[in-house]
């Protein structure tokens, strides 16, 4: 499946852990209502991965505060997150598990010959609409500011030149 900026995100229905309990997770939970920000990683139990994970969470409350929740996952199983989630902490969102390679397939992040996600990082506005897309080497972890920064600049529905901020100016209606 081939997905695009500006065309309809795909679907997904997935389970989930939310502070220790078992949820289920879909697109449609939150369509009309607010933006959605997921993002993929390898693998549970890993090296770079547990600083992104940790990071989004430690930022969260920013990401509500531009209306937004965090969704992210991996290809392990929600015991194996349970199990992480020992070492690496209580989390302040959703961590997917995707162990059918469904919504990983669906993305376009999914590795097939290794049966795991590169890192993936997807903006999806209240419509359903994806509106952001990167995806990057199994070597770097990604920045939760700039996802910050960008999903930030999406919702002023203007043009904003590079490294715009929050209070700085943009310029102008797209």
């Amino acid at each position: 499946m081939f997905i695009q900026v500006g065309k309809p995100a795909p679907e997904f229905s997935v389970e989930a852990i939310l502070k220790d309990e078992v949820t289920k997770v879909s697109l449609s939970d939150y369509k009309g209502k607010k933006w959605v920000v997921v993002f993929f990683y390898p693998l549970d139990f890993t090296f770079v991965c547990p600083t992104e994970i940790v990071e989004m969470s430690e930022k969260n409350a920013e990401f509500e505060k531009l209306n937004a929740v965090i969704l992210g996952g991996s290809v392990d199983s929600i015991y194996s997150h349970r199990a992480w989630m020992k070492d690496l902490g209580q989390l302040n969102y959703a961590l997917f598990s995707d162990m059918n390679k469904e919504m990983s397939r669906d993305y376009g992040v999914l590795i097939e010959e290794k049966g795991h996600a590169l890192r993936g990082t997807f903006i999806i506005d209240p419509e359903g609409i994806l509106r952001y897309h990167l995806v990057h080497d199994l070597t770097v972890g990604r920045s939760a500011d700039e996802t910050l920064r960008v999903l930030g600049s999406l919702q002023t529905g203007e043009l904003c030149p590079a490294n715009w901020k929050p209070g700085q100016k943009t310029l102008g209606k797209a």
